[in-house]
C-alpha cells in the first residue's frame, strides 16, 4: 500500500511540474525572472549532483568541476552556432576550416539531423570530457584528501588557460569568446517547448546518476568513502572505482556546462573561474554532502536567493526623504553570506544531510504534527 501511495503522489507531483512548466513557457513574457532562475537552477543542480556523486558518494574531494563545465560549453557551442554567424562570431582571426566545413555538412543535412545535432552536441562534450578526465585520473587519483583537490583545481585553471590562449582563436575565439549561441532546442517535432528541454536532459541525467548510486558500483563507491583499506580487502578495485566515478562526474558536469551555455548564449573562459567551483561546492554542502535531492533543492533554493529573492537590498531604499542605509550595490552578497552561516550553523549536516527524499518521512511528520496537536487540545 505504502509503494502504490508513493507511487501515485509522484505521478501526480510529476504531472503538475509538467503542466506548470507549459503554463510558464505560454507566459514566460510575464515571469522572466522565475524562467531564469528555474533554468539555471537545474542546471546548476545536474553539475550538483555530479559533484556530490565524486565528493559525497566516493569521498573524493575534487574542485575541478568548472574545468569539465568549459569542455562540455565550448564543445557544445562551437558545435551549434550556425553556420552564418561564424564570421560574425570569429571576427578577429576567422574560423578553422574544419570548423566551417563540418557545419556546412550539418547545415545541409536532413530536418531531422540538424533538430537532434544540438543533443549530439551536448553528448560530445561530454565525452570529450570524460576521455580527458580517464587520462588525467591516472595520475590525479593518486593522490587525497587536500591534494587532490589542488590537483584538480590547478587542472581547471589549465583547461581555462588554453581555452582563452591565443594559439585557439580559431577554435575557441581565445580571450573573446563566444556568442550567438542559440538556445535550447524544441524536442519531439515542437510538442515540447524549449523552456522544458534542460529539465527533460537534467531529469534523464539524474536519473542515471540514481541508478548508479543504486547498484553494485555505488555501493562501492560508498564502501570506499567509508573506508579505503576495508573497502580493498573487500576485493574492491579502489582505481578502477574512482576512476569510473571521476569519469562520470566529468561526463555530466560537461554535459551541464552545455546547458550552461545554451542559457547564457555567450560563454567566455573567466565564466568558468575558480569562483563557479565554490559555488557548486556550496551547493552541495548546503544541501547535504551525501544527498542527491539535498544537491537539487540546495541548486534552486542558491539560485532563487542570490539572482532574485534578495535582488532589492541593491537598490536605494528610501522612507520619505531618509535613504537606509547599506542599501546598495553589492549588499544583497552580504545578506547573502549572512543567510548562509545561519542555515550552516542550524543545519550542520545541510539542509537533508545524507538523506534523501521520501514521502514517507513527510507523511509520517505531519502525521506526528496532527497528534501533537490534538494532545495539546
Amino acid at each position: 500500500m505504502k509503494m502504490k501511495r508513493n507511487t501515485l503522489l509522484t505521478t501526480i507531483t510529476l504531472a503538475l511540474l509538467v503542466v506548470f512548466l507549459y503554463w510558464l513557457s505560454a507566459n514566460r513574457m510575464q515571469h522572466g525572472m522565475l524562467v531564469s532562475v528555474l533554468q539555471k537552477g537545474v542546471i546548476l543542480a545536474l553539475v550538483a549532483v555530479s559533484m556530490n556523486l565524486l565528493n559525497g558518494f566516493t569521498g573524493l574531494f575534487s574542485l575541478g568541476q568548472a574545468g569539465f563545465m568549459s569542455i562540455g560549453a565550448y564543445t557544445t557551442a562551437i558545435l551549434i552556432i550556425p553556420v552564418k554567424s561564424l564570421d560574425g562570431v570569429y571576427y578577429m582571426n576567422g574560423v578553422h576550416p574544419a570548423i566551417r566545413v563540418l557545419k556546412m555538412m550539418v547545415a545541409d543535412s536532413p530536418a531531422f539531423v540538424q533538430s537532434v545535432f544540438p543533443f549530439v552536441a551536448l553528448l560530445l562534450g561530454g565525452l570529450l570530457a570524460a576521455l580527458i578526465a580517464a587520462f588525467v585520473g591516472v595520475a590525479v587519483l593518486r593522490l587525497k584528501s587536500d591534494y587532490l583537490a589542488i590537483a584538480t583545481l590547478g587542472l581547471s585553471e589549465i583547461v581555462r588557460a588554453i581555452f582563452s590562449s591565443p594559439q585557439f582563436d580559431q577554435i575557441t575565439n581565445g580571450s573573446y569568446g563566444l556568442n550567438k549561441i542559440p538556445t535550447f532546442p524544441v524536442m519531439a517535432w515542437g510538442l515540447i517547448p524549449s523552456l522544458v528541454t534542460p529539465f527533460i536532459v537534467v531529469g534523464l541525467c539524474v536519473g542515471f546518476i540514481l541508478l548508479l548510486i543504486n547498484s553494485s558500483y555505488g555501493r562501492a563507491f560508498k564502501a570506499i568513502r567509508e573506508d579505503e583499506i576495508a573497502a580493498e580487502a573487500m576485493g574492491i578495485n579502489l582505481f578502477k572505482h574512482k576512476s569510473m566515478s571521476f569519469v562520470v562526474s566529468s561526463f555530466f558536469s560537461a554535459i551541464a556546462g552545455g546547458l550552461l551555455a545554451m542559457y547564457m548564449r555567450s560563454i567566455e573562459a573567466k565564466t568558468f573561474s575558480i569562483s563557479m567551483t565554490y559555488d557548486i561546492l556550496l551547493i552541495v554542502v548546503i544541501g547535504g554532502i551525501g544527498s542527491v535531492s539535498g544537491s537539487i533543492l540546495s541548486a534552486f533554493l542558491v539560485t532563487a536567493a542570490k539572482e532574485w529573492w534578495l535582488r532589492f537590498f541593491d537598490q536605494p531604499l528610501f522612507f520619505g526623504t531618509w535613504q537606509v542605509p547599506l542599501f546598495r550595490t553589492g549588499f544583497r552578497m552580504v545578506i547573502f553570506s549572512i543567510l548562509l552561516m545561519v542555515v550552516v550553523l542550524v543545519y550542520r549536516k545541510g539542509l537533508m544531510g545524507s538523506e534523501e527524499f521520501s514521502w514517507d518521512r513527510i507523511i509520517g511528520r505531519f502525521k506526528r504534527t496532527k497528534k501533537s496537536e490534538g494532545g495539546a487540545r
